[in-house]
């Protein structure tokens, strides 16, 4: 629990952080559940408007891109014009784009642009509350905050199919484009709380924000659906921007930032373990089903104790970190991931009870190594750092997460790494993914050396 106070933060801007976090609470859980509420209805929808699996994939994979790509996009914005206007800005986007959807239900295109509007508006959500932490909350506090971040949106990302399935099959589909007006109602009170800011010095680096959105964006759309146009689109446009990074003179991520290996280094163990825990919740189901033979209720019985703790010690983390720093947090998050990742590999062809413990386990390990993590990334940003640097780290947590997924998809069709039988699982069909697993366990294994590497040097400096 966020404790009463008004604290002033390194900015010198004063904020009222048990006022605050409520409303930080409410609007990231909106912002986040249009992440998977729509996932069950997918089905309902492919249906409706006779639909391919790849057609109707769009409905996800729209809103994904939009709000990855918006992330870094708000981010760079935030270091010039007010965080305030900004944020009114994202939720008006994000209602429009659910009124659009609602309204213009019986049109597949309608409903597409709709949710390319929602993620547009939603991406500024999660990325300018990053930053209103980063800068106005002080650094003794900013883990317990942060904490609560994560747990909301575990808690979200867990619950919006629940939401999702409920609201669809006593209502309709459409109904969960509604859904997000709610937040409608947060805009006076960030009106009033957050502080007035003039325009800072410095412009928008227009063909680097374009070519950074269409690079990012083809690239995820090229890790969806492994067409190859995609990425030949992807490396020519990050290719122009990496040029446009090093000629411009405001360019629109500084050189500089890129050049501090502290940030740069902590930026790669997000993205390694983002990819991999990533990567673990899209093959357990698929390995539940193939070896255990598990229906999807089942599967989602087993889920379910992991997410809804993982929800719960991302709190808990937060205030570690806090009180104990950074580094030991993420010492335990590293050790549990590790641990639960060999225990899934052990037990996956065992009891379901002793594969849900071990969920657990990782889901606890994830949430206390996300929390830590992303306090440390702020502190190694300057003031006029947090926006474009929170908004990177974002980034590559999404794209990462598609790299995740995309590379255990490639492995699960390749048949990599079956050739070697573990001595502790005795069914061949539990092999090809008991070493996957293990993979992973040595890949966070890295992670937590690379970090290491990144606290040695922030010591030395």
């Amino acid at each position: 629990m966020v404790t009463e106070v008004i604290s002033e933060s390194n900015s010198g801007v004063t904020i009222d952080v048990k006022r605050t976090v409520p409303w930080i609470i409410f609007i990231i859980f909106f912002a986040v559940l249009n992440e998977t509420v729509f996932n069950v209805s997918i089905p309902v929808i492919a249906r409706q408007f006779h639909l391919s699996a790849a057609q109707v994939s769009w409905v996800m994979t729209t809103f994904i891109v939009f709000f990855g790509v918006g992330s870094v996009i708000y981010g760079r914005l935030s270091d010039l014009f007010s965080l305030k206007t900004l944020i009114v800005f994202g939720i008006l986007v994000y209602s429009a784009g659910s009124a659009i959807g609602f309204l213009l239900q019986f049109s597949y295109p309608a409903v597409i642009a709709a949710r390319a509007i929602q993620g547009a508006g939603a991406s500024a959500i999660p990325a300018l509350v990053m930053v209103v932490v980063a800068r106005y909350i002080p650094t003794e506090e900013r883990g317990k905050v942060f904490g609560v971040i994560t747990s909301t949106v575990a808690f979200a990302i867990g619950i919006g199919p629940v939401m999702g399935g409920f609201v669809s099959g006593s209502l309709h589909w459409s109904v969960l484009f509604a859904v997000p007006l709610f937040t409608l109602i947060s805009i006076p009170f960030f009106r009033r709380i957050l502080p007035s800011e003039k325009r800072r010095p410095g412009r928008v680096d227009i063909p680097g924000a374009v070519m950074i959105a269409g690079g990012v964006g083809s690239l995820m759309l090229f890790l969806t659906f492994a067409t190859w146009y995609y990425l030949a689109v992807s490396l020519l446009l990050l290719g122009g921007f990496v040029i446009d990074v090093l000629v411009s003179p405001h360019p629109f991520i500084d050189i500089g930032l890129l050049r501090k290996g502290v940030f740069r280094k902590r930026v790669y163990v997000g993205f390694v373990i983002f990819a991999v825990v990533t990567g673990v919740l899209f093959v357990v189901p698929l390995m539940l089903s193939s070896v255990r033979g598990l229906t999807t209720s089942q599967i989602g019985l087993i889920l379910f104790p992991g997410a809804m703790s993982g929800a719960l010690f991302g709190t808990i983390g937060g205030n570690l970190a806090d009180r104990r720093g950074n580094t030991f947090v993420i010492t335990i998050g590293i050790a549990l991931l590790t641990v639960s990742f060999l225990l899934l590999s052990a037990v996956l062809a065992m009891s379901a009870y002793l594969i849900a413990a071990a969920l657990v386990v990782m889901y606890i390990g994830f949430n206390f190594t996300q929390t830590a993590l992303i306090n440390s990334v702020s502190q190694t940003l300057e003031m006029e750092e947090t926006g474009v640097g929170m908004g990177l780290f974002n980034l590559v947590t999404f794209v990462s997460a598609a790299v995740g997924t995309s590379l255990v998809g490639r492995y699960l069709q390749g048949g990599w790494l079956s050739f070697w039988h573990s001595p502790l699982v005795s069914d061949a069909r539990a092999f090809p993914y008991s070493n996957l697993l293990i993979v992973f366990a040595l890949l966070i294994a890295a992670g937590g050396a690379i970090y290491y590497s990144s606290h040695r040097l922030a010591t030395r400096g």
